[in-house]
């Protein structure tokens, strides 16, 4: 048994006896609500929009399995599958108080912002109990936000995985994401939706559900994944199972009404639009697609079709509360047609992006951030509505979010690969990973 294996065992015995003897402490009474300001429907809601962020990441896992050659359906689907394991712990341990702590950062013009959460106030979720923190979910137990966003920390390093699919170690990539989840994904979820975080307390930006701290995030990953990794051997395959990717897509659509609306925290108005913003956006975006390729001279394909339908969700994410029904119209086209050409580019085909994830949900997202500083409201929010002021903040924190997510993960891969070779060896990648990495076949 080799020693990475027994670090990976050993970890998990450590984190379930802390579990088993940790002793949780009480929520602070200047932090929480009562009981009495609980509203249920809200908290119906949150359960059920949970549950279904929960469910994307078994889509997503479909969505990606059936893209890839059949000998390396399971290997790619279990990629996905494994971070609800992973996140989970490390969310549990850690991960919450990195993003949701009180801020650690420094003061500008008399206010404090963070950049990262006291690692050790929600540790082992202490204080994350019954009753409603009082400035970030006032209306709906701690706990339950606390696994709401759990959801989308486990599907975000789910995303990278397309990247470097049909090559990676498996045990490699469980160290990854790991890391990823607390040095990447942790501080910008922290500097977005904590009411004292630097990028949307300081500088205003907008992210409704996710388009800077997922998809961005994810996308940058991806391309820095894709780029040490290294080119597959034979980057020519058919796809094992093109129902596995309507299936996938049908799941992610459902789920992402609950990414999406869900991000609201209560079961209102904003929700509604949210909703509506989600889906119309996806019809649009899957349409554009479908027509742009056969505009190319390409045929209608199922594929194609389904990778519209997820670039129209991605892109609109960052904007789902925030922008009018008929604009969501707009995002989906121009985001379908952005990532369509993205698609097609020599760089990114030269470098092997397995899945294309940063064609999708990179461009996707920078796209959806940049018209989201265009069209959000309220007044004050985006140029539409406030003026370039508010526009080239978003403008200065979509550059230095891309640099933050590209060379940390970089630096996570190369690092990592010191320790933990992070390529299966050219037999292995020739037999597939299926059988090489998990001794299975689909």
């Amino acid at each position: 048994m080799k020693k990475k294996w027994k670090v990976a065992f050993a970890t998990i015995i450590a984190a379930s006896l802390a579990g088993l003897f940790w002793q949780p402490e009480a929520p602070t009474a200047e932090n929480f609500g009562s009981e009495s300001e609980l509203i249920f429907a809200d908290i119906a809601w949150l359960l059920t929009a949970s549950c279904l962020v929960l469910l994307m990441t078994p889509g997503l896992s479909l969505f990606y399995g059936g893209m890839v050659g059949r000998k390396n359906l399971i290997s790619t689907m279990l990629q996905s599958f494994i971070s609800l394991g992973v996140v989970t712990m490390v969310w549990v341990v850690v991960g919450f108080s990195l993003a949701f702590g009180d801020p650690i950062g420094f003061s500008i013009d008399g206010e404090y912002y963070g950049i990262i959460g006291n690692p050790f106030q929600y540790m082992f979720f202490d204080q994350v109990g019954q009753l409603p923190h009082a400035t970030i979910a006032s209306s709906i137990p701690f706990v339950l936000f606390a696994l709401f966003q759990m959801k989308f920390a486990v599907i975000t390093p789910a995303i990278i995985t397309g990247s470097f699919a049909e090559r990676v170690r498996f045990i490699g990539y469980v160290f990854f994401i790991g890391l990823f989840c607390v040095l990447v994904y942790a501080p910008l979820c922290h500097m977005v939706w904590h009411p004292q975080g630097l990028i949307g307390a300081y500088f205003g930006v907008l992210d409704f559900a996710g388009g800077t701290v997922v998809h961005i995030s994810a996308g940058l990953a991806s391309l820095a994944g894709a780029l040490f990794i290294g080119k597959r051997k034979s980057q020519h395959h058919a796809p094992s199972n093109i129902t596995y990717v309507m299936l996938g897509t049908g799941m992610l659509w459902f789920g992402w009404f609950g990414f999406n609306a869900g991000s609201s925290l209560a079961a209102n108005g904003t929700a509604a639009v949210a909703f509506a913003t989600t889906t119309i956006s996806s019809a649009t975006a899957m349409m554009t697609w479908v027509f742009f390729d056969r505009m190319q001279g390409r045929k209608i394909s199922a594929m194609g079709a389904c990778i519209g339908a997820v670039v129209g969700l991605v892109v609109i994410t960052p904007a789902a509360g925030f922008i009018t029904i008929p604009q969501s119209m707009f995002f989906g086209f121009i985001g379908a047609i952005v990532s369509n050409l993205a698609l097609s580019a020599k760089a990114l085909k030269d470098m092997d992006d397995t899945l294309d994830v940063f064609a999708c949900h990179g461009v996707g997202g920078i796209m959806g951030m940049i018209l989201t500083a265009i069209f959000a409201s309220p007044e004050g929010s985006s140029l539409m509505h406030g003026g370039w002021e508010i526009f080239g903040s978003h403008m200065l924190v979509l550059v230095g979010v891309s640099v933050f997510s590209f060379l940390m993960s970089y630096a996570i891969f190369f690092v990592l690969n010191k320790f933990v070779t992070l390529r299966v060896r050219d037999e292995y990648e020739e037999v597939g990973l299926d059988v090489s990495q998990h001794g299975e076949s689909a």
